[in-house]
């Protein structure tokens, strides 16, 4: 039998010192893309695995659930989270969180690394593209994966149909009247991924153009996320001179960036301009504001029972897809 690949063989192979592996697995942010490749690669080509012994003491017995997402990019995570923590109730798991940027700008180094370093008994992986060599690793690893906001066919996962909610509010906003468009979404940085925001502009569209409307170039802004950023992109398309009368914010904190530009241009909401959000969020109730509602908690709830079930038997992937719904309120 052949020996097991250590450290060292991993940091011979990918020519970098015992140190630099360690950073590459354990915090990848902290060496460049180039050196963080080719450690993975010299670890995914020797089938190197972290030593099961001191894994399994460093956990004492309790299972060890790593959840990774772009918490601190949406608040909508945080509740994906607590449908995740309601799953495990009282049973002995313990949920490990993992902050990443949103997958809109930028792929997950982080990912990259998690299933070499042992220190998992499964994951949760929310609203971040995955990779196929991630999937590779992941699948070599048997490392049991649950996806939310995002498929693969060989893991299990929980999603919602962008694209239906990008008509849900077309429909919402033909149905009252309107015949002029706009869309305010969220930048996309990363070619590796279609984001949910480009997905909900493609629902729009395609809505609207099934209807007789049109959504032009024009009346479609891209910004970054954030109420600041989602303002001063709707005051440039609030303040055209054929600016529409109805906007479709790609989540409900692009849409109160739209009712704060309207608000300082005096147009009144929704008289002047109707506003539709996504996620039916606090903020979304709070504002009155017209969105569709994802079941957030009910995707987190979901994930993790799917995960529980996968840690127990090993089964063919299943995808369970959740219903969006259209929440009229004040601002349409």
């Amino acid at each position: 039998m052949a020996a097991r690949a250590t450290i060292y063989d991993v940091a011979t192979a990918a020519g970098v010192s015992i140190s630099t592996v360690s950073l590459a697995l354990n915090s990848p942010t902290r060496v460049s893309q180039a050196t963080r490749r080719r450690v993975l690669e010299a670890a995914d080509a020797l089938g190197f695995v972290p030593k099961q012994d001191a894994v399994a003491k460093a956990r004492r017995g309790v299972g060890r659930i790593g959840v990774i997402a772009p918490f601190t990019s949406y608040p909508s995570i945080a509740r994906r989270l607590n449908g995740i923590l309601r799953a495990v109730g009282d049973r002995p798991l313990e949920v490990v969180l993992f902050d990443q940027e949103s997958a809109a700008q930028s792929s997950s180094p982080l990912l990259a690394s998690l299933p070499i370093t042992g220190r998992l008994d499964g994951l949760i992986i929310v609203s971040l593209s995955l990779e196929e060599a991630v999937a590779d690793r992941l699948g070599g690893m048997r490392l049991p994966t649950v996806l939310i906001d995002v498929r693969h066919p060989r893991f299990d996962s929980v999603h919602t149909d962008d694209t239906a909610g990008g008509r849900l509010a077309a429909e919402h906003l033909i149905s009252r009247g309107h015949h002029e468009f706009g869309f305010l979404g969220e930048a996309q940085k990363s070619g590796a991924y279609l984001s949910p925001s480009q997905q909900r502009l493609a629902g729009y569209r395609a809505a609207l153009a099934e209807a007789g409307r049109t959504l032009t170039d024009g009346n479609v802004r891209l910004t970054g996320h954030g109420l600041a950023p989602a303002c001063t992109a709707a005051k440039q398309l609030l303040s055209r001179p054929d600016r529409p009368s109805a906007v479709f914010a790609a989540n409900d904190t692009l849409a109160a960036g739209a009712l704060r530009a309207a608000h300082d241009l005096g147009l009144a909401v929704p008289g002047d301009l109707a506003v539709i959000g996504f996620d039916d969020s606090e903020l979304a109730e709070a504002l009155d504001l017209t969105t569709v509602r994802q079941p957030l908690e009910e995707s987190g709830h979901t994930a993790m029972e799917l995960l529980m079930q996968r840690l127990d038997q090993p089964r063919t992937a299943r995808e369970v897809a959740l219903r969006l719904q259209l929440i009229p309120r004040g601002t349409s």
